[in-house]
């Protein structure tokens, strides 16, 4: 009886789980469809695109409905702000960055703008749009030529990032806690970049929307030295800074 009742339990978290899941795909989705809840005043919506101003160049960026990756969001805003308006003391000049989860590329965009070597990453089927988001908007502006690598979360990281020969001083990540089922994978690639030893320096932004989003965060605050760098409680984004732990 109490094995029956422990598979009961198991079944009853399982739809629970899938049950927050679909809903909160739901608010993402919704979101996502309203482009007029704008938080931003120097942002422009019209026919696919967005125009910004950031390091002392406009920036044009190009959109897609077919994936959340191909959208901006408000972390990724939130944290080009941040370090626009605090390069005292995150100078990203002749620095290596990393983004995870780019999507459209403002975030990579903005750090190549304020000198940063830096590498793009996200799945292989944005890889196009972020690739020309990139190149038009640092080509002639940039000190270096950005770089766009596929990775997926969690998937051949030592194969194809070995860590004895890609380090980077920064890794970056904006609003890329959304799908449930890759958290855990997002988590594990988050430490594979910023490890023991590595003196990596990661900065988290995101908007808080979910019970998904505060789970991540426990996890996320206990797994490295973790601070709360910013807070924006009007767009509900948090921006966290972290290192490994010796």
């Amino acid at each position: 009886m109490e094995v029956d009742d422990n598979k009961q339990d198991g079944k009853l978290q399982r739809e629970q789980g899938t049950e927050e899941a679909l809903s909160d795909q739901k608010v993402m989705a919704g979101e996502a469809l309203d482009r007029r809840n704008v938080w931003e005043p120097s942002v422009y919506y019209a026919l696919g695109k967005e125009s910004f101003y950031f390091a002392g160049h406009n920036i044009s960026i190009r959109e897609s409905m077919d994936a959340y990756g191909a959208l901006i969001w408000p972390g990724a805003i939130a944290l080009c702000q941040f370090l626009e308006n605090n390069q005292h003391q995150m100078n990203l000049m002749d620095k290596a960055v990393l983004e995870i989860g780019a999507g459209t590329g403002l975030l990579s965009i903005v750090a190549s703008l304020l000198g940063a070597w830096v590498t793009a990453t996200d799945l292989p089927d944005i890889m196009p749009n972020l690739t020309f988001n990139l190149l038009r908007n640092t080509k002639g502006r940039s000190r270096y030529t950005p770089q766009v690598a596929a990775l997926s979360w969690g998937q051949d990281l030592e194969r194809d990032f070995p860590s004895p020969s890609y380090h980077y001083d920064y890794v970056f990540a904006a609003d890329v806690v959304y799908h449930h089922e890759c958290l855990a994978d997002l988590l594990k690639t988050m430490h594979h970049f910023c490890r023991p030893g590595s003196r990596t320096t990661l900065l988290w932004a995101n908007k808080i929307r979910f019970q998904s989003d505060m789970r991540f965060t426990e996890s996320f605050m206990s797994s490295f030295n973790a601070t709360l760098l910013s807070e924006l409680p009007q767009q509900e984004v948090r921006i966290y800074k972290a290192t490994a732990k010796e």
